[in-house]
């Protein structure tokens, strides 16, 4: 973990899941995974989209890079995870489901990114031949 991850995660948790580093504000959720090689627990801040009908959508990015960031080979390998969402107020461990999206599902959720930042565009333009992935994180229902 980089030390700017590590800066992003205390400040995440120590003010409700605001953010004000590089202005991410409430933007993000930290994903928790599960090493698919290491086994390795690991935290990962990302920036997540909201659904309506519940769950948020988070793209493997990787700024653009030619190949996927070592989190999204994680939630592949082990999709039952959790994350942290935050309120402003205080943070809550939600356990989620990871699906990653495909075809026509995965283009209209790559399309709330560039909605929602335009640099999501260039980071495609940067991946070159690489679909940047979308997935889909699902509230599971606990029973609880």
């Amino acid at each position: 973990m980089s030390d700017f991850n590590d800066q992003i995660i205390a400040e995440f948790r120590s003010n409700g899941g605001t953010v004000t580093t590089n202005g991410f504000g409430r933007s993000l959720v930290l994903v928790h995974t599960v090493g698919a090689r290491t086994k390795a627990s690991r935290v990962s801040p990302l920036m997540a989209i909201p659904q309506p009908q519940g769950g948020w959508l988070i793209a493997a990015s990787k700024a653009g890079a030619p190949d996927n960031p070592a989190w999204f080979a994680n939630l592949v390998a082990h999709p039952e995870t959790v994350i942290e969402v935050g309120d402003g107020e205080a943070v809550t461990t939600v356990e989620v489901t990871a699906s990653v999206l495909e075809g026509a599902e995965r283009d209209a959720a790559w399309a709330q990114f560039t909605a929602t930042s335009p640099g999501f565009a260039d980071y495609q333009v940067r991946a070159g031949g690489r679909v940047i992935p979308v997935v889909l994180l699902s509230p599971r229902d606990t029973g609880r």
